[in-house]
């Protein structure tokens, strides 16, 4: 977890934030004295709602005031309840003609101070209420005296009343459908670290080999701390089982019968990136639909309620229709409420307004083209043995070098050089286990397959530099392949080789010296006109070190390098490292 942050002091930053945050938003005014975040447009005929709680959680919950969620928000110091001044400010900042709703998680600085204003309030005759949200199932019922602490599960309560507020509810029908919904909210969270807190010196950082379950939103040490670190998919099905089972005395909070309507909640605590976040969404479908037979009605992932920059997350399971049956509003009603449109953060996360389709009908899966068959009389053969042996060669050396790859590219590229290569490797060699592609010996049958990985399995510039020169190769080798009888198999590579890479140089301007593969790829080409394999893996091999002294003329690495003395030594070329291990490689097989 990184500690560097631009604002490097807390001096001043909240109201900053808040400052900040309202622009998006027009019908937005600060109290900047209280902090106090308010909608200027919200109706007096509606019933007001409002939260709050410490900083540090955006866009909890500064983020929700706007149409169909709070009316106000009230924001205290970094993890700290606001004070109770500052939440009567807030109560007469959106005087309503039904009353008013404080909605707090369960912390007992925010449970005092909301209490205390909600007291207050009711003894100036305002017709207020209160509502503490409790939804972290890792707090078990034994030994705690206050109950589960909340997460952002809570922001499944605050959508689903600010829709029924802005319905027209009345404060009856919104408090009860609000009590009725938190009680029917099972959360959980996990993190791979804490959060680091601008100005502080310590954060408690979690080792590389730890996470924990049942984490805090403030930094709070988590219930169980797991090392080794789980895999993702055993993670996710230890969550959910602290979630789901029924049959756990300390932690099941809710029932889930067949055929209840269930929501599903993805709160990103800051650090976590949304490529992972979807990912984990994904899993948790999949999980929740093969192992608990629930498929939720709706599904909302996103920076609901952040932790700074923890890389972190929680999952909220909610029972839409337990809560119907306890209030006056239905089912259907419900997620109506929870789908009400908003001009506040919340659109970020918002799925969709329609009843879920299926997994199934949103995976499409297109026909595949069927592979052309190969003529045979122009299908290079060799020995099966001899060309499993090669390509198992270039495969393992490639595996072995996506390190140092991935860390030279790193330095100098974008870092996807090494995992590039990987992938075609493991891919290839998957293909000789499984369809088995050497054992006739075609050469033409393993460069069609390596056509298919590089179309299908590897991506960026190196993968669409090797799939132009393969292709160009397999039709070299078609269109030339009498050279094998009349001048030799060593000839004909040779020619196809140069064909290839003569082709190449329509799409790509790269010649050798400019640091890129081609100062592997053409050294080799031409080490094979003398007939012999080895003259061309020492051109490759001598070309690929060059690189280590030469300037990049080409490519992302001209940026990062455009400050270094390349007679100084740099890192040689990842692609021309890569292509040079894997012909070293093809060499190997032949011994």
């Amino acid at each position: 977890m990184s500690n560097r942050h631009l604002f490097e002091s807390l001096d001043g930053l909240v109201n900053k934030c808040l400052r900040g945050l309202i622009a998006y938003n027009p019908s937005l005014a600060l109290d900047e004295a209280n902090r106090v975040v308010y909608d200027t447009t919200y109706s007096k005929a509606n019933v007001s709602i409002i939260s709050g709680g410490g900083s540090g959680h955006e866009p909890a919950w500064s983020g929700y005031v706007g149409e169909n969620l709070l009316a106000a928000s009230v924001a205290g110091d970094i993890f700290a309840s606001p004070s109770t001044k500052q939440i009567l400010a807030a109560i007469d900042a959106v005087p309503s003609e039904k009353g008013t709703i404080l909605v707090v998680t369960n912390y007992t600085g925010d449970c005092l101070h909301f209490g205390l204003a909600n007291e207050k309030a009711v003894a100036k005759g305002h017709k207020c209420r209160m509502i503490i949200c409790g939804d972290d199932v890792s707090v078990g019922r034994k030994g705690s005296l206050v109950g589960r602490r909340g997460l952002a599960g809570q922001l499944g309560v605050l959508k689903v009343m600010g829709g029924a507020s802005g319905a027209g509810g009345t404060l009856d029908q919104v408090y009860d459908l609000g009590v009725a919904f938190s009680q029917q909210v099972v959360s959980i969270a996990a993190t791979l670290d804490h959060c680091h807190v601008p100005g502080r010196a310590e954060h408690g950082a979690l080792a590389n080999d730890a996470l924990e379950i049942g984490t805090g939103p403030h930094n709070e040490p988590g219930y169980w701390k797991l090392s080794p670190v789980p895999s993702p998919q055993d993670l996710v099905k230890q969550l959910l089982t602290y979630l789901l089972d029924e049959n756990d005395a300390e932690r099941g909070y809710v029932k889930f019968n067949d055929g209840d309507e269930v929501m599903l909640l993805v709160s990103n605590f800051g650090g976590m990136s949304h490529l992972e976040m979807g990912a984990l969404s994904d899993e948790l479908l999949e999980q929740l639909a093969t192992n608990w037979k629930i498929d939720p009605v709706r599904v909302c992932s996103g920076f609901l309620e952040t932790s700074l920059n923890a890389p972190a997350f929680s999952i909220s399971v909610i029972n839409v229709t337990t809560a119907a049956r306890n209030c006056s509003y239905s089912a259907e009603e419900i997620k109506a409420f929870f789908d009400a449109r908003t001009n506040t953060h919340w659109e970020s996360m918002a799925g969709s307004r329609a009843q879920r389709r299926s997994r199934a009908d949103q995976f499409v899966q297109l026909p595949q083209e069927p592979r052309v068959a190969l003529d045979d009389g122009k299908d290079l053969k060799v020995d099966p043995v001899l060309l499993e042996q090669m390509l198992r060669g270039a495969c393992q050396n490639l595996i072995e070098a996506e390190s140092d790859l991935t860390r030279w590219d790193t330095e100098m590229g974008d870092g996807d050089c090494g995992e590039t290569l990987k992938t075609g490797a493991t891919c290839l060699i998957a293909a000789l286990d499984s369809k088995h592609i050497a054992d006739k010996g075609s050469v033409g049958t393993v460069l069609q397959e390596l056509e298919e990985i590089l179309e299908g399995k590897m991506g960026g510039t190196l993968g669409g530099i090797l799939g132009i020169f393969f292709v160009s190769m397999r039709n070299a080798l078609e269109d030339n392949v009498d050279l094998a009888s009349s001048e030799g198999v060593p000839e004909l590579w040779a020619k196809a080789v140069k064909i290839a890479l003569d082709n190449l140089g329509r799409y790509t301007p790269a010649k050798v010296g400019d640091r890129t593969v081609m100062d592997t790829l053409i050294p080799f080409a031409e080490g094979l006109k003398t007939g012999n394999f080895e003259d061309g893996v020492k051109a490759a091999v001598k070309g690929a070190e060059s690189t280590r002294t030469l300037k990049p003329k080409l490519g992302r690495a001209t940026y990062v390098a455009a400050g270094e003395d390349a007679s100084k030594g740099l890192p040689p070329d990842p692609g021309a490292w890569g292509a040079m291990v894997a012909i070293k490689g093809l060499q190997s097989g032949m011994s």
